[in-house]
């Protein structure tokens, strides 16, 4: 029987893993217990009872009316610092850390099935970093499902296919398209384009099939986001560079990124922005730039492109979040 079951399981560590990830967070704590017990972990006759298990036990997200009634914690625990409370109802040990995955894992317990993760929780969960840990988990449901309001979690409903989602660990993920689509449709255009500028770097959005989508859609916002679409660009490699783009386009110049300059002694530097036929480069001013070393590098840039006769105009953090309007026209002319 042993044998059987070391088999049907596997004997590494990728299987036990997959096992894992098949249960509930509160069935993993007793798989745990199980599998040990086959491997001379001794399951006991207390463990068999169903003897309590420490807070510190859980791997992840859980729901707390679920352990209180497995018995796997007090209501006392719950109220303590071994956990943190992420939603009304859906807790995470304190000693694993939070970060905005896990609070899309913990959003997703209480989400109907139906519902799927979109937006910036999304890309993040995929790989591109686009939320921060305190941004709501963002959700599209179709409009039949209620669910929230919930704080912490933001829902929009819309009319849904098969074509929007795809399975990704156990819940629905948005598909490529609609990932993009809901990018694009927020009604921050600045941060529109650079949400989607990164997810086409990272290839997690393809442009032209997002393009045919918003060709057929007539979703709320939909004009917003075809709008967005025309103004991005994957060769931007920073979001300010991304916001800069917008700020000036919007301004009635439309700069190139990412443009090499070379000279006799080979490439001087990759301009963030440039105009080529004034021979004009923006560079965006961040604070790594003032760095001792950086700097000293910049200046010797700066003499090579000068020798080239490029002019460079440095924008700074303050003049693209503070001043846009005053600084994105004004400082190039």
């Amino acid at each position: 029987m042993r044998e059987n079951l070391m088999s049907g399981l596997g004997r590494g560590n990728r299987k036990r893993d997959e096992c894992y990830r098949a249960c509930s967070l509160l069935h993993w704590v007793w798989v745990s217990r199980w599998w040990d017990g086959l491997n001379g972990g001794g399951w006991g006759d207390d463990a068999c009872m169903g003897r309590r298990v420490r807070v510190g036990d859980l791997a992840g997200v859980f729901r707390g009316t679920e352990a209180l009634a497995a018995g796997v914690v007090t209501k006392e625990q719950l109220r303590g610092p071994g956990v943190r409370r992420l939603f009304r109802d859906v807790y995470l040990p304190a000693g694993v850390q939070l970060t905005h995955q896990r609070r899309c894992e913990g959003a997703a317990l209480l989400a109907p099935p139906e519902a799927v993760l979109t937006g910036r929780s999304a890309a993040t969960m995929l790989g591109v970093e686009l939320a921060r840990l305190a941004d709501p988990v963002e959700f599209v449901v179709e409009e039949r499902y209620r669910f929230g309001p919930i704080r912490g979690i933001v829902t929009k409903r819309t009319s849904l296919t098969s074509r929007d989602w795809q399975d990704w660990e156990g819940m629905r993920i948005a598909s490529p398209a609609r990932l993009g689509l809901d990018l694009a449709a927020r009604a921050d255009l600045r941060g529109a384009v650079a949400d989607l500028d990164e997810v086409l770097r990272a290839g997690r959005v393809n442009r032209a099939e997002l393009e045919q989508r918003l060709q057929a859609c007539h979703e709320h916002g939909v004009v917003r986001a075809r709008r967005a679409v025309t103004l991005t660009d994957p060769r931007a490699q920073s979001r300010p560079e991304s916001e800069l783009r917008v700020v000036l386009h919007l301004a009635g110049l439309h700069p190139e990124p990412q443009v090499p300059v070379w000279d006799a002694a080979g490439l001087v530097c990759r301009l963030d922005l440039a105009f080529r036929e004034w021979r004009v480069g923006i560079a965006y001013d961040g604070q790594w730039h003032a760095l001792r070393l950086q700097l000293r590098k910049d200046r010797r840039m700066i003499n090579r492109l000068q020798a080239l006769d490029w002019e460079i105009v440095f924008v700074t953090a303050d003049d693209l979040y503070h001043h846009p309007q005053t600084q994105g026209r004004s400082k190039i002319i």
